[in-house]
């Protein structure tokens, strides 16, 4: 278990493409060539590499392809796992940080900033690249979560949905193909917004859905039905999940509802992720009654909660009476 060779070797795999690179079957030596790294080095990974599965070695011609364990490292892998082992992208640069855990539990501040300079959030601001593979990553996350949260909760009671950080869209499309009925907007910052409305061009949804460029944490928007929060709040600690909690209840007209989309302590969320959240931003994973406390302080009440998806609780709250 404190074995550092093995992941570490699997992310150098993934950033290197070697399983798409080795097709099948590449020598050490045609791989070194193709990414640019010291053939005996690249070798002694490779052995490393087949020693664990992941790759094979055929003693007669001396190359190296991916065996079906390893083939999951590939860029069309359908269990889609390179963009949280590859170091060059947003999961796998964030992981890395894990490596400074020492000083969060003992100052009990995040890591990024202390390994990268910048907060995770500034540093997708500061290299667009990162914020494209976190957009890709946030997809694959919701790849089977986003038909069933438009499946598993009554959203036709929402004639307009306000997806507040909803990223690319991936979540209100769902949703608005699954209830003909309902229109909505996504509203996150510029490039994913726009990537947004490519999205609902794209799927034919461009006459019921919209993107709104801006931040959670500036006023937004008025007049929705539902805000919706999904895997947002569990990025920030307690005074940010309230602040943007306080900005949909402003938002949100004295009949509206903010709908919390969440993995809850107990119900979705493991420890693990939950030291994640603590290394990489500062947040945490929450109970029901945890987030209930924190929308209360905004002026909402807890209406329902229950399962939504696999890992996913959902939250609905109701603006409360002044």
């Amino acid at each position: 278990m404190a074995d550092l060779a093995t992941p570490m070797s699997i992310r150098v795999a993934a950033t290197l493409s070697l399983a798409e690179r080795a097709g099948s079957g590449a020598t050490a030596e045609q791989l070194a060539s193709e990414t640019g790294t010291a053939a005996p080095a690249l070798r002694r990974l490779l052995d490393h590499l087949v020693a664990i599965g992941v790759f094979a070695l055929d003693p007669e011609s001396s190359r190296y392809r991916a065996t079906t364990l390893g083939a999951q490292l590939s860029e069309d892998a359908p269990e889609g796992i390179k963009p949280l082992l590859d170091i060059n992208s947003a999961g796998g640069r964030a992981e890395l940080a894990f490596v400074e855990l020492l000083g969060t539990i003992t100052t009990g501040a995040p890591a990024y900033p202390h390994r990268y300079g910048r907060e995770f959030w500034t540093d997708l601001d500061a290299h667009p690249e990162l914020r494209r593979s976190f957009d890709a990553q946030m997809n694959w996350r919701f790849r089977v979560q986003a038909t069933q949260i438009a499946q598993r909760f009554d959203w036709s009671r929402f004639p307009e949905i306000l997806d507040v950080g909803g990223g690319d869209g991936t979540v209100l499309a769902a949703i608005l193909n699954a209830h003909p009925d309902v229109r909505g907007r996504a509203l996150d910052l510029p490039p994913t917004a726009t990537a947004a409305i490519g999205r609902f061009a794209a799927t034919g949804l461009d006459d019921r859905a919209g993107a709104v460029s801006g931040s959670f944490f500036d006023p937004l928007p008025t007049g929705a039905d539902a805000y919706l929060l999904s895997d947002i709040l569990h990025d920030w600690d307690d005074d940010h999940a309230r602040q943007i909690l306080a900005g949909c209840r402003r938002a949100a007209a004295p009949d509206g509802t903010v709908v919390v989309i969440e993995p809850v302590r107990g119900q979705g969320a493991d420890t693990a992720m939950d030291l994640f959240m603590l290394m990489c931003f500062g947040g945490r994973e929450r109970t029901v009654d945890e987030l209930a406390g924190l929308a209360a302080d905004c002026g909402l009440t807890l209406h329902a909660s229950g399962p939504v998806a696999e890992g996913r609780t959902a939250l609905e709250f109701a603006v409360a009476p002044p």
